[in-house]
């Protein structure tokens, strides 16, 4: 199996330095050519051109937006190009409409489109500790499994119909900037009033908030560390408003979304759209009257 990955940012180049480790026959293309150095050096093949990566039995991406993945499928070539019977895997974190749009032009070239977006900041996709959430044809998830497996520690197959891959990632992402939310919040009063923010950080994972999450984010909080960004604020953003979308198409209503998305905004006007999404929670203490 040959493959071809496009897309190498923060997510994308541990992603493929794990298949080269896996031994996968591997050929890389990104926008800025220079990202694919590193890898064409540990032996990767280099593709000058979107068009150059389509021949390929599976082709992975792994981009910022909505936007990218359409300049890639369309003005790249990528759907008119892809083999018969070749897979596109987006990985990435898009809208619901978008993968339904893909699904249906794939279909009629021939091909199959599956989406397999991923819960894990940059670190976990470089220690092959990602969860990847998996939709589309069986057949067609049975042959990307190995290269999921070489990616991650554990896949979920949601459904036949890629789309729902998207819209858990989201609901997913949505949770995780409401616990953000609600930390921010919380380590705003209790830094206020004199609380020490790690002392109260080791209290509540050590007994309630045990999970990774919470150790994560709240670290992040109590320390105020929120450069370098693993998920910027700006990315933050675009997956709360694509939740959002997706609820009003199915007339969901989701009020903490909304004002999370509010509060992302703010926070931008603030100037955090370099910082990682986690900066909630300064936007919080800012609101609380605490400066640095």
């Amino acid at each position: 199996m040959n493959v071809s990955f496009l897309g190498l940012g923060n997510m994308g180049r541990p992603i493929a330095r794990n298949l080269l480790k896996a031994a996968v026959d591997l050929t890389v293309w990104n926008r800025s050519a220079a990202r694919a150095d590193e890898l064409v050096a540990a032996g990767a093949r280099r593709a000058e051109t979107v068009a150059d990566a389509a021949r390929a039995d599976v082709v992975c991406t792994m981009v910022a937006d909505d936007a990218a993945l359409e300049q890639i499928a369309w003005e790249g070539r990528l759907v008119e190009l892809l083999p018969r019977g070749a897979i596109h895997v987006s990985m990435s974190t898009t809208s619901v409409a978008l993968a339904e749009k893909l699904t249906a032009a794939h279909d009629a070239r021939g091909a199959t489109f599956v989406c397999a977006p991923v819960f894990g900041r940059p670190d976990a996709a470089a220690a092959r500790k990602l969860f990847i959430v998996a939709a589309g044809p069986d057949p067609a998830l049975d042959r990307c499994q190995p290269l999921f497996d070489a990616m991650g520690q554990r896949t979920f197959r949601i459904g036949q119909e890629p789309r729902l891959a998207n819209l858990v990632k989201l609901s997913g992402n949505f949770l995780i900037a409401s616990i953000i939310e609600s930390l921010g919040e919380a380590f705003a009063l209790v830094r206020k009033s004199g609380v020490d923010p790690n002392q109260y950080l080791e209290l509540l994972t050590g007994t309630l908030f045990s999970a990774p999450i919470f150790r994560t984010y709240g670290s992040l909080i109590a320390e105020r560390r929120y450069q370098p960004a693993g998920f910027k604020m700006p990315l933050g953003l675009k997956d709360i408003t694509l939740a959002l979308d997706a609820a009003r198409a199915a007339t969901v209503p989701m009020p903490l979304a909304s004002l999370i998305r509010d509060h992302m905004i703010a926070a931008l006007a603030q100037g955090f759209s370099d910082a990682d999404w986690s900066a909630l929670g300064e936007l919080a203490a800012r609101n609380a009257g605490i400066r640095a």
